[in-house]
């Protein structure tokens, strides 16, 4: 019998037909709560014939130990950087994924941090269930200028979204959407470095690439106004935590909000867990029913066309590694 190791809680967690696609294939289900690290998937690799993952490390010794019987490798959601799809390719193994999928409940998320930021949300309300009335003095995004890192289809929704609030967008994209951008009347950086420089807040929506890997740190923060806010909804990769951690208690930034981090869960000693002005969110910007239903089924579906020997709806392996933000 086929048998699918399947990781991806959502997946797991949110009832829809997806469950019903994926019993009907009629493999062997073996149900695991990733992500899980290298260690983990060494320890279980060799007896699958499919990964139904999410973002769980699979690097080239797992997929050395999950070889002969490992022929595909199903990916729920979008971003492939904890998959080595260039090994992958090597050895034959088509990698799928969903791209289309949590663009609109991600970018709702993104508005759900910038307004909770802006109007002291969290502050306000512990405060209040505390059996306290703590006024704050929050602030108007209609008006502001916000910079969004990446036009792709989650970036563009932003934009979408900070357009219909009133705000004047600032874009940055390598591969510029120059129909989209002028019907919505999104500026056009000339770099990163003049988008920070302009923007109230800076919002992150690209890959994780080695060029991108930690694209805000210290120096890129220098180049940001004093207070702005910043949003990070793509990768805990793309920030330098601990420089973040040290703005946001100097004052430099007035507040960052994110739902990724670079080790998830965080340790207890974890700088942003301390620092003033931060939101965290346990990476759930696309866990709303309605996306996990499309992404579940979409990478259910990839699973059954691979193993019938037809083409997946998305695959990677074809493509060549981004270079450059999506």
């Amino acid at each position: 019998m086929i048998r699918i190791l399947l990781t991806t809680t959502s997946f797991q967690d949110c009832p829809g037909d997806h469950h019903t696609l994926l019993e009907n294939i009629g493999a062997e289900i073996v149900r695991e709560r990733g992500p899980l690290s290298e260690a983990r998937m060494l320890e279980l690799s060799g007896s699958f014939d499919a990964f139904l993952c999410g973002d769980d490390e699979v690097s080239q010794k797992v997929i050395d130990k999950s070889l002969p019987r490992l022929k595909i490798i199903s990916k729920y959601g979008i971003g492939v950087d904890k998959i080595n799809v260039t090994y992958a390719s090597k050895k034959g193994i088509p990698v799928s994924f969903c791209p289309g999928v949590n663009h609109t409940t991600v970018a709702e998320h993104v508005f759900m941090l910038l307004l909770a930021l802006s109007k002291n949300l969290i502050k306000q309300a512990n405060a209040t269930s505390n059996g306290l009335w703590k006024r704050m003095t929050g602030f108007e995004i209609t008006g502001k200028k916000i910079g969004i890192i990446g036009l792709g289809r989650i970036g563009r929704e932003v934009a979408t979204r900070a357009k219909a609030f009133g705000m004047n967008c600032i874009g940055y994209d390598i591969y510029w959407p120059e129909e989209f951008a002028d019907q919505n009347n999104i500026s056009r950086a000339k770099d990163i470095s003049g988008l920070l420089g302009l923007s109230d807040i800076v919002t992150l929506h690209t890959n994780l690439t080695e060029d991108t890997r930690y694209m805000i740190s210290k120096a890129s923060i220098d180049e940001m106004k004093n207070g702005a806010i910043l949003i990070n909804c793509g990768r805990g990769e793309l920030t330098h935590e601990a420089d973040i951690a040290s703005a946001l208690n100097s004052g430099k930034l007035g507040g960052y909000a994110t739902d990724v981090l670079e080790q998830e869960p965080p340790s207890e000693d974890h700088p942003l867990l301390g620092a003033k002005n931060c939101i965290i969110t346990p990476h759930v910007a696309s866990r709303t029913y309605e996306s996990v239903e499309r992404q579940a089924k979409m990478a259910t579906q990839n699973l059954l066309n691979l193993l019938k020997g037809e083409e997946a709806i998305a695959q990677v392996n074809d493509v060549p590694p981004p270079v450059a933000l999506i």
